[in-house]
């Protein structure tokens, strides 16, 4: 009776270390956008720069966009990265000439990783404030 229960102990703690890693490795695998920066360039152009973390882990999985988006879906800007940032995290890249309406006040940055596709975790950027919450903005 007793090597019974000492064996379903057992079982039950390989299964939840088990368990743990899969969650880890899931958390892991999801692109995170760090920071944003807005820099208005002047007649209706902006420089970005973005900083993406994400556990990098080759060619099969790593961070290959990110985009500015207007809040109709519309994509104003896109930053493909063309190979992995491995041994380079976190990593700030740039796109110039990003062509944003003076009449909007608002865009979001979406990043995108190679098996998870575009996050759900977007920062929205409020282009007439200085700074936010992983953003600022200057004129």
């Amino acid at each position: 009776m007793r090597v019974s229960k000492l064996r379903s102990a057992v079982l039950i703690c390989t299964t939840l270390v088990l368990l743990s890693g899969v969650v880890t490795i899931v958390h892991a695998g999801e692109v995170e956008i760090v920071h944003a920066r807005f820099r208005h360039s002047g007649a209706g152009t902006w420089s970005v720069d973005v900083t993406l973390r994400h556990a990098d882990s080759g060619w099969e999985h790593y961070a290959d966009a990110w985009r500015v988006v207007a809040g109709d879906g519309t994509v104003l800007g896109t930053r493909t990265l063309y190979h992995p940032h491995e041994t380079e995290q976190p990593f700030t890249r740039s796109l110039g000439a990003v062509a944003i309406p003076a009449s909007m006040t608002a865009v979001d940055v979406e990043a995108h990783d190679k098996v998870h596709g575009w996050s759900p975790r977007r920062v929205q950027v409020d282009l007439e404030k200085a700074e936010g919450e992983r953003f600022e903005v200057s004129r």
